[in-house]
Formats: structure tokens, C-alpha cells, sequence
């Protein structure tokens, strides 16, 4: 799978990765013109029950795990009469729902996931592929009830499914707690450009014969899926095609195909598929139900409306002979008999064996005195069907033991993979290995003179353009999304990130061979040596605009190795942009204002802090390549509110001259003074943008100004600091 990244504007299979509209006008509809910026400032405290004081991490430390999980485990065969379990064991139901909360992660962008419990909130909890989750969300709250603030939903959406496991007999990898709560729905994840519900593939593919042209960052192959058809590619069984959406859509959400394989078959080893009435006949979801319904949706018409009559997919039936056990029934039955298409009481299409042994029929979830025909998907008939897949089922049907420890651990990373660094892990049982997908990094000293490495850096000779650049591509990698990237571990002298155009590698060869000499002499990491260059770099400016400052700084960063590091995996955070430095690697669909609110999103930057940060890193001259679009100074290298100033200042006009590029010249003479792109001019045309640059622009903030540049800098340098945040 290569690089997941945008395609030019030429690119007519190129759809937007990112939301629409967030700066631009669109269409003739009033309210599509007002600034949105609302991605910036989502998950404020004002949408928080819980108050400042509240600190997740701790409470959960205080949590009665034994008997939480206790709990849990009784859950499982504890069948409620409003909503039965199936063989009088819920652990189907909550594996799928932990699956579904976990699987919308993508490792393009990092977004989706089960890392902050937003399964409870629309898109999520309406998706025609989490048909029932509400009824699992609903038996657990009890539990939730009852363990209060020190459980998050989203621990408890998570560990449910490996409970359920455990229950029905694997030997789990493990489980960490640590995920905390996010109170209204997410607007910064694109879910897809469709406009309803399971649309034709097409519409998110270049070519849905071709699976790598599926529109980034998505990875599910249809709105509301959560990774394909389970019918076939829009709907037409054939599952060699599937099998190719399959690995996509797998890879995007970072598993090989060992792990894809694993996944499905331990997925489908317990539980089953719901289909066994019209599906066209449920009601609307819960986002759309009315208000009696209490927040449940999907009300179901067939007969009792649950146990037997239960819709979900609309394909119906069990994949295993003994579905509540964890066992190798699922390859047996894959394997070992011939399989035909036919269409389940829904309508849908599914697979049932041929001359089925009456032994190997799983019994009726009410009435074990009625046996039906197993069933498989298109997706399942492609583990047997592939060439690739197939080699790795035999594999795991010969040898179980291994199969389970594959999928314990595959397990393990689905509902991992968002939770960020083994640092972040909390609970008894947190697996003692690191794990290379959790981009290990060794602690780094504290025991050092900061102010003898601080004098070392001074004297290097390093510009302070180099020093602030280098800092911040260090740093910007960053992704609040899955906790990834960012400058510990100083994994930017690694590959692939010292070769990435974006990080300038010639320049950033000759700052690291100074920086690193610095470090071995001091004691001190290369990663903390290289943040606190930026940091002279950013007190001498401050220094030269006539402010004395110190940027705080922590000491304690670590140094990663290349085998600590899945280069591959590191591909995906590349920048093909970056607005703060005024790059972009080609134009793309997407504006490049728009482009600045996801990556400024994604660092965990509010509209003031990405509008201050611009403004001093322009006049820090830290443009890549040494542009000089948006350098709106005389002074370079100080840091000044010049930019502020000169943008607002109305004795220059602004005019287009090609290529993204605009000229700022003198109103009386017609003379360009500078040069800006449409990054440096939204700060003036955007309203809410526009009151943020006029209040640096005033005579009287020019010290705060400088502060709160230091404070917005040391919050990007420390934003993978988990230690110290």
C-alpha cells in the first residue's frame, strides 16, 4: 500500500480529505459564508460536565479493576428480556461493538477510533453498519453506572470486546485503560463526500476496481461501513474484488495481512449475523428516532423485534457451530466444505455450505432443537479464495495455538492503535513488551546543565532560522488524532523523516551535524538539544524586538533508534503542507487555508494560537526555502507583530499575480513592498481570523504578542510530552 497523500488538482479521482467550506464562501446559501472555525475550538471546557479539577487518568488509577472485570464477565450471560442475548451469551454483540468502535481508525490522518468514546455521538451511532450498538451501549450502562467517573465510556466501549473474549475461552493479550471522554460530536473527522447512507462505492473510488484509489483519508469502502460490503464490492458477490477492498481497507487501518486474516476469522468466530426478517422495514436510527424511543433506533417490526427476529446486515446466521466458544470452528467449516451463494430472509446475499454435515450446523439462538445452515459473507469467502489469504488461513487452521496468539495480539492493537504511547497505558493488565506500533521511545537524561547546552548553541553559529525551523518540523508532526509524531525521540534525523522534501533535508543535515556533537558533549538528547535550539532561537528574537523572555522548556526527552521506528507507518505523517512555514509540495483541491485548519487541528491548536503562531514565524524568516511570501518586516529575525501590522495596514493594496502568489504594494505609488499567499492573506480576510491579527496589530500588544507566541510555541515543542502534560 504506499504513501496514503492528496492528489494534485489535476486529479480529476481526487476528492477533498478534509472538511469542506471552513473559509471559503459556498454556494449562495447565507449560513455556508460564515466563518467556521469550529474544528479548532471543539472539545472546549464548556461542553465538559466534569469541571477543570477533573483528571481522568487519575480517577481511572483509583478504579476496582478485579472487579470491574468481575462485572463484565457476569454481564455476558446475564440476558436481559428487552433486549436477549443470543445463545444466552452477549459476547457477539459486545465484541462487535467494541470492533466497530475501534475499527473507524484510519493511520492516514489518525482520526476515528476508540480513543475517546465517540461511538456514543452521531455519525457514529447511526451508521447503518452499528444497527444495535445502541443495545449494547444501553446493557452497559449499568456498569457505567455503577463505576462512575473513575470508567470512561470509552474504556468501557473497549474493553467489553476483550471481556468477551476472555469469556468465551482466548487467552488475551492484554488491555490498558486511559481513554478519556469527549462530550459532543466530532466535527474534524471526513467521513466521505456522500450524501446518504451506503452509496455506491464509486463515489469515494477513482476506479473502485482499483482499491488504491480510494479518496484519503477514508478507509471504509461506503458511508457507514466500517470496512466493506459484506455482500460484495457495491452489493455483487465476487470475492476475489473483495479481497482486494479487503487489504485496503485492512492496510489503511494499519493491519498486514496476517493480522487482516486473523481478524476476520477471530471475529467471525463468535457470534453471528442478523438478517432474518425485511431490513427495509426498520425504523429510523437513533439520531432520526423520536423522542419516546430514548435514544434507541432501528425499532424492528418482525415478529418479537429481537432474539430470532433480530435485523442488523440483513444477512442471517452464525459462522461457526459453537458460537459463543472460542475455537476453530470458522476455518473447519471455511475450509473444509464447498460454499453456495444464496439470499437470506432479507434479501441479501450470503454463502451456505454444501452437504453440510447435520453435526456441524450451529443450533437456533433460542431453541437448540433447530439447527441452521452456517453462513459466510463475500469478505469471508475471500480468506479462502485469495491466494494470500489462503495461504495464511491453512496456517492458522493447522497450527491454533498460534492462530490465537496472532489474533490476541492483532486484538490488541485494533483496540490500542489511538490510544497513543505505552506511557499513556494504565491498569494490571498492561503487557510488559513494547510493541514497534506504538513508536517506542527510551526515557532521556534529566542530569544535564541546560544552561551550558544552552551557551553551546548560542555559540554554534546556527541562524535563527535554523534553529526555530528545525525545532518546529521536529515537532509539527505531531497528531492529537492518534497521539503520534511530534519531537521526543528526535525520529527526524531517522528515515524516512530526514529525507521528506517538507523537512528541507540538506538544510536539516547541516543544523543536525552541528546539534548532535552538542548533545554527545552535554549529555543531553539530540531530541531535547534540537528543541531547545528552537527555543534560543525564539529568546534571541524576542531579544531583538527589546523583550527578554526564557521559554520554558523540560528536559527528559529520549532518543529513538531506526529499530525502535516503523518507517513504513512514519510514511503516513509526511507533510505534503505546511501553512506555518508557507510550503505546499503541489496545489491541491483542497484550499490551502483549509489544509492550515486540519494540520492546525490535528496539533491540538485553537484559531488564536495557529493566527499567533503564523504571525511569528513569518517574521522569524522560517518561510521553507527561504520564500519571502508573508515576510511582511525589515527586520527579519526579530520577533516583532510586523506582520500583523503591515496586513492590517491600509496604506497597502493587494493584488493577485498568478501561481497562489499575491503582491502587497503602496496604494500611492503602485510599488510591490511584498509578497503573500492565500495563507498569509486569510489572517486579513477571514473575520474571526481578521480580529485575532488586529488585536497583535495594536500599539499596546506588542510584549503579549511575544508571550503569547512563547506559550503557543512551548505547547507545540511539548505536545508528545505525556510525562509532563
Amino acid at each position: 500500500m504506499g504513501n496514503a497523500v492528496l492528489k494534485d488538482v489535476n486529479d480529476s479521482e481526487r476528492k477533498c480529505p478534509v472538511m469542506h467550506g471552513s473559509l471559503t464562501a459556498q454556494g449562495s446559501n447565507v449560513m455556508s459564508w460564515w466563518p467556521n472555525l469550529d474544528i479548532l475550538h471543539q472539545h472546549d471546557t464548556k461542553t465538559n460536565p466534569m469541571g477543570e479539577d477533573f483528571n481522568y487518568r487519575e480517577e481511572v488509577k483509583k478504579l476496582d479493576f478485579e472487579a470491574l472485570k468481575k462485572d463484565m464477565h457476569d454481564l455476558m450471560t446475564d440476558s436481559q428480556e428487552w433486549w436477549p442475548a443470543d445463545w444466552g451469551h452477549y459476547g457477539g454483540l459486545m465484541i462487535r461493538m467494541s470492533w466497530h468502535a475501534a475499527g473507524s481508525y484510519r493511520i492516514t490522518d489518525g482520526r476515528g477510533g476508540a480513543g475517546t468514546g465517540n461511538l456514543r455521538f452521531a455519525p457514529l451511532n447511526s451508521w447503518p453498519d452499528n444497527t444495535s450498538l445502541d443495545k449494547a451501549r444501553r446493557l452497559l450502562w449499568p456498569i457505567k453506572k455503577k463505576y462512575g467517573n473513575a470508567l470512561s465510556w470509552a474504556d468501557l466501549l473497549a474493553y467489553a470486546g476483550t471481556v468477551a473474549y476472555e469469556s468465551m475461552g482466548l487467552k488475551t493479550y492484554g488491555f490498558a485503560f486511559g481513554r478519556e471522554d469527549i462530550w459532543h460530536p466530532e466535527k474534524d473527522t471526513y467521513w466521505g463526500a456522500e450524501k446518504e447512507w451506503l452509496a455506491p462505492s464509486d463515489e469515494r473510488y477513482g476506479d473502485v476496481a482499483k482499491p488504491s484509489t480510494m479518496e484519503n483519508p477514508l478507509a471504509a469502502v461506503q458511508m457507514g461501513l466500517i470496512y466493506v460490503n459484506p455482500e460484495g464490492v457495491n452489493g455483487q458477490p465476487d470475492p476475489l474484488k473483495t479481497a482486494e477492498q479487503v487489504r485496503e481497507t485492512f492496510g489503511r487501518m494499519a493491519m498486514d495481512d496476517e493480522e487482516t486474516v486473523a481478524l476476520t476469522v477471530g471475529g467471525h468466530t463468535v457470534g453471528k449475523c442478523h438478517g432474518n426478517g425485511d431490513a427495509s422495514k426498520l425504523g429510523p436510527e437513533p439520531e432520526a428516532a423520536g423522542v419516546e424511543e430514548q435514544g434507541f433506533g432501528w425499532s424492528n417490526p418482525n415478529g418479537k423485534g429481537k432474539g430470532r427476529d433480530a435485523i442488523t446486515s440483513g444477512i442471517e446466521g452464525a459462522w461457526t457451530t459453537h458460537p459463543t466458544k472460542w475455537d476453530n470452528g470458522y476455518l473447519h467449516l471455511l475450509l473444509n466444505y464447498d460454499w453456495e451463494l444464496k439470499k437470506s430472509p432479507a434479501g441479501a446475499w450470503q454463502y451456505e455450505p454444501v452437504n453440510i454435515k447435520e453435526d456441524d450446523k450451529p443450533v437456533d439462538v433460542e431453541d437448540p432443537s433447530i439447527r441452521y445452515n452456517p453462513i459466510m459473507t463475500d469478505a469471508d469467502m475471500a480468506m479462502k479464495m485469495d491466494p494470500k489469504y489462503r495461504e495464511i488461513a491453512e496456517k492458522f487452521y493447522n497450527d491454533h495455538e498460534y492462530f490465537s496468539e496472532v489474533f490476541a495480539r492483532a486484538w490488541f492493537k485494533l483496540t490500542h492503535r489511538d490510544l497513543g504511547p505505552k506511557a499513556l497505558y494504565i491498569g494490571p493488565d498492561v503487557p510488559k513488551e513494547d510493541l514497534i506500533w506504538q513508536d517506542p521511545v527510551p526515557a532521556g537524561s534529566r542530569d544535564y546543565d541546560i544552561a551550558a547546552v544552552k551557551a553551546k548553541i548560542e555559540a554554534s553559529g546556527l541562524s535563527i532560522s535554523d534553529m526555530v525551523s528545525t525545532a518546529w518540523d521536529s515537532a509539527r508532526t505531531f497528531r492529537g488524532s492518534d497521539l503520534r509524531g511530534g519531537a521526543n525521540g528526535a525520529r527526524i534525523r531517522l528515515a524516512p523523516q530526514k529525507d521528506w522534501e517538507g523537512n528541507e533535508p540538506d538544510r536539516l543535515a547541516k543544523v543536525l551535524a552541528v546539534l548532535e556533537p552538542i548533545a554527545a558533549e552535554t549529555g543531553a538528547s539530540i531530541a531535547d538539544v534540537i528543541v531547545l535550539a528552537g527555543n534560543v532561537g525564539v529568546e534571541q528574537a524576542a531579544k531583538k524586538a527589546g523583550v527578554n523572555i526564557d521559554v520554558p522548556f523540560t528536559a527528559g526527552r529520549g532518543d529513538a533508534t531506526d529499530d525502535m521506528t516503523d518507517a513504513d507507518s512514519f510514511e503516513y505523517l509526511e507533510p505534503i503542507h505546511d501553512g506555518f512555514r508557507n510550503w505546499q509540495k503541489k496545489d491541491y483541491v483542497v484550499s490551502p487555508e483549509e489544509l492550515l485548519l486540519d494540520r492546525s487541528q490535528l496539533m491540538g491548536l485553537t484559531a488564536h494560537e495557529m493566527t499567533v503562531l503564523i504571525g511569528g514565524l513569518r517574521v522569524l524568516g522560517t518561510n521553507y526555502g527561504g520564500t519571502k511570501h508573508g515576510v511582511f518586516t525589515d527586520n527579519e529575525g526579530a520577533l516583532t507583530t510586523d506582520f500583523f501590522v503591515n496586513l492590517t495596514d491600509m496604506a497597502y493594496s493587494w493584488k493577485p499575480s498568478g501561481n497562489g502568489v499575491y503582491d502587497i504594494c503602496d496604494r500611492k505609488t503602485g510599488d510591490k513592498k511584498w509578497t503573500a499567499t492565500r495563507i498569509d492573506l486569510v489572517f486579513g480576510s477571514n473575520s474571526v481570523l481578521r480580529s485575532y491579527a488586529e488585536v497583535y496589530a495594536q500599539d499596546d500588544n506588542k510584549e503579549k504578542f511575544i508571550k503569547d507566541f512563547v506559550t503557543a510555541w512551548t505547547k507545540v515543542m511539548n505536545a508528545d510530552r505525556f510525562d509532563v502534560n
